[in-house]
Parts: C-alpha cells; structure tokens; sequence
C-alpha cells in the first residue's frame, strides 16, 4: 500500500456545531431590550428623585427654622442677615453645644438662604432656591420656602 503522507496528515475540519453559543444578532438584541429596560427605569424614576430631594429640603427648612426659633428663646433676636445661618452651627455664651450640626447645604448642593426680616411678614424667612439654582421657577426648579405650608410632602 503506498501512502501519500500529505493526504495523511491533512484532516477535513468539522462543521460548526449548532447551538453551542449566541450569534451577534441575539446579544445585539438583549443588549437592546435591557438598554430600553433602563430607559423606562430612569424615565419613571426621575420625577420620584426630584419629589424626594424636595421633601428631604422641606425637611431640612423645618429644622433649621425649629433652630432659629430656640436662637430667638435664648437671645430675644433672630440672628442678622450677616450672622445668617452660620451663627445656628457655633457655640456661644447661651449654648454649650451648637443649635445645629448637620452641613446648611439643600439637596442640590447649594447653601439655604435666610433673610430678616422675611417676606409676608414674616420675622424671617429659611429657602432653597431648588435644583436650578435661582428664584423661582416650577417642578423640580421650584422654590422651597419655610414660610410655604406643607404643601407637597407625602
């Protein structure tokens, strides 16, 4: 038998098997549905995380002007527009410890506003100017003022 040893050696490759992993077209369109998945996610959550940083300033409002109110006991004055809230963090000859120690910044990063006198005849008045920053504005923009009732907490 005479043998030709490069037809020996030389194997046909198998076919591909089937089945045996995803073919670019199913990962593509996984990939598609989880994206719209996080797309719905997102679009439903957004409005939910605005109501909460609004609820937790309502929060924070209620309890620097708890603060302003036990200044005004033991000093007979709310503090000036100069002193502003910082006054509310320092010990002094009428408090052993600070009035507040939690940071005078809103949800959005930015320091609460207090003014004094304050509007609608008010001796005061505790703000955040909400998520853009300025006075004014509706939704998530919106003003959070210590002189607003309840309105909105849930």
């Amino acid at each position: 038998m005479s043998s030709n040893p490069t037809m020996e050696n030389t194997r046909m490759p198998h076919p591909p098997r089937r089945g045996s992993g995803f073919s670019l077209i199913e990962i593509l369109a996984v990939l598609v549905l989880i994206g719209l998945a996080a797309g719905l996610v997102a679009v439903n959550v957004r409005p939910l995380m605005t109501k909460g940083k609004q609820n937790a300033a309502r929060s924070d409002i209620s309890t620097i002007v708890s603060a302003l109110e036990s200044y005004y006991m033991a000093v007979g004055e709310f503090p000036s527009n100069d002193q502003g809230l910082d006054v509310l963090k320092e010990k002094n000859e009428h408090f052993d410890e600070p009035l507040l120690t939690r940071s005078l910044v809103d949800p959005w990063g930015k320091p609460y506003q207090y003014n004094h006198p304050g509007s609608h005849d008010q001796p005061y008045e505790v703000f955040s100017y909400g998520a853009d920053g300025r006075d004014g504005g509706e939704g998530a923009d919106m003003d959070i003022r210590s002189d607003d009732e309840t309105e909105g907490v849930e």
